[in-house]
């Protein structure tokens, strides 16, 4: 059953740029970042807010992003189905299912990497994948 709406309240793509100019510092900016790698990447998905976090889904749960004291986290809810040829994963590596990157301060992204990572991941989710 699909939860109703609560008339003037914040949907989740607000909450998430909300949260993004809450951050006002590199975290923010980093975030939006993401954000926007994550969109143009795959446009199917759909933003989420849950657990206090931004949260993207495509047919079920894809990833989320969020900002810590001294990282930004970028966790793949079914990280370890995936090849990461280019290292891209630094937390969670002995987590049954996850998988996440934690961004510092002044870290370099590799975004044709990360784009492969999210389109990955979005495609674990398909009806395709379900039946083979």
């Amino acid at each position: 059953m699909k939860k109703a709406a609560v008339k003037g309240a914040p949907n989740a793509s607000q909450l998430i740029t909300n949260q993004i100019g809450e951050l006002g510092d590199w975290r923010g900016t980093f975030l939006a970042r993401l954000r926007k790698v994550i969109l143009e990447t795959a446009p199917g998905m759909t933003e989420e807010w849950k657990w206090g976090t931004a949260v993207w889904t495509n047919k079920g749960l894809v990833c989320s992003a969020g900002a810590f004291k001294d990282h930004v986290k970028l966790n793949f809810f079914k990280g370890a189905s995936l090849k990461d040829p280019n290292r891209l994963f630094n937390a969670g590596l002995d987590a049954k299912t996850t998988r996440a990157i934690d961004f510092s301060e002044g870290d370099k992204v590799d975004v044709s990497a990360l784009k492969d990572l999210i389109r990955a991941a979005g495609a674990l989710n398909s009806p395709a994948r379900e039946k083979a």
